[in-house]
């Protein structure tokens, strides 16, 4: 296994640096120019313009993107909505949302249900009626609902594709650490064609994939997150003097900045592992179990140590951690934000303790 950035990889990576480069808007002021960038194109079919990438090319742009504390929805559009679509819905939808995506239309997904984070046997329904199919159901901490052109609904009959102008479907904001859009959706009745209802049946291998790449996408913000607030810490303490000596020359900041070292490079082993084996063709269900290890790892790691090394690199910057004009806190509230949406340290202490105790 080789873990390395191909050219490919490389190649994005370099558009999203010199996009950040160019442009100082790290919010949703810079969408435009990511669109512009044809970023958005990178996982789409070439049939509908794009470049035919997958899941390795979004979660190298996902990783530069968090690296800058970029607060966009791409994660939701690329890593929750485009990646579990392709090579899954039919043409005529595919050629609905897929050009739709490429000019700019925002995407998301409903992952997880009230008590149940990513909800394996979701409670909303689906009841399918000829031509039409009706969900009915809430689901909370969508972020991006008001944006989004669709939005991926996990049903007990599969996964309804839902436009965001559908009758029956009703947003109810909810606060987030971002302060990005996010909302509680509820859905009664909403009528959407037979053919956006992907139905393969709960727990179906289609949303454990929805899944899986939503885990994997996520890993790959936190990995970015973590790298680009270990570099502004350890700048700040190599710059910043106390007593007439550098921060980073104190015995007990050197620990603490080498701890938070130690917690970014295990992130970004993790992140790589689960990306890598998740992007690989193999269906055997030996090579599905290893994914599905290597993920609940990775969910774990982000829940419970990517919010205590941010709380540590708070602490080493001190009152400056706490100003709103300094970048810091962009990290730490999409920190806790994706930890949050994930179910909590303690909710993927017991998923993963499960998959351990099973095998």
């Amino acid at each position: 296994m080789d873990f390395n950035r191909d050219e490919s990889q490389d190649a994005v990576a370099e558009v999203v640096v010199s996009l950040l480069e160019r442009n100082s808007a790290r919010d949703s002021e810079l969408w435009p120019a990511i669109v512009d960038s044809g970023l958005l194109a990178v996982a789409l079919p070439e049939r509908f313009g794009g470049d035919d990438m997958g899941l390795l090319e979004v979660s190298a742009m996902l990783t530069e993107l968090a690296t800058d504390a970029v607060q966009v929805p791409a994660l939701a559009t690329l890593g929750f909505g485009v990646l579990p679509l392709v090579g899954r819905i039919p043409d005529a939808l595919a050629e609905k949302i897929f050009p739709a995506v490429s000019k700019g239309a925002v995407l998301t997904a409903a992952l997880n249900e009230p008590g149940a984070p990513f909800a394996m046997k979701p409670e909303t329904t689906a009841v399918a009626d000829g031509a039409v199919a009706r969900i009915s159901g809430r689901k909370i901490a969508v972020p991006y609902a008001d944006r989004a052109q669709w939005m991926l609904v996990p049903t007990d009959s599969g996964i309804a594709v839902v436009e965001a102008d559908t009758p029956g479907v009703t947003l109810v904001a909810s606060p987030a650490s971002t302060g990005a859009p996010e909302f509680s959706v509820h859905l009664e009745r909403a009528e959407i064609p037979a053919e956006q209802l992907l139905t393969e049946g709960s727990g179906s291998p289609l949303l454990a994939d929805l899944h899986r790449l939503a885990l994997a996408s996520i890993g790959a913000v936190a990995d970015g997150l973590l790298k680009g607030v270990l570099t502004l810490t350890a700048e700040h303490v190599r710059t910043r003097h106390q007593f007439g000596r550098p921060l980073a020359e104190f015995q007990a900041v050197a620990q603490q900045i080498g701890d938070v070292y130690v917690v970014s490079r295990t992130l970004h082993a993790a992140a790589l592992s689960a990306n890598w084996a998740l992007a690989q063709q193999d269906q055997s269900p030996e090579h599905r179990e290893r994914v599905d290890d290597d993920l609940d790892v990775l969910a774990y790691c982000v829940a419970s140590d990517l919010p205590a090394a941010m709380q540590k690199c708070h602490h080493l910057h001190g009152g400056i951690g706490v100003d709103m004009t300094h970048p810091l806190h962009r990290y730490y509230s999409q920190a806790k934000d994706i930890a949050r949406w994930l179910g909590g340290a303690s909710f993927r202490l017991d998923r993963l303790g499960a998959r351990c105790s099973s095998t």
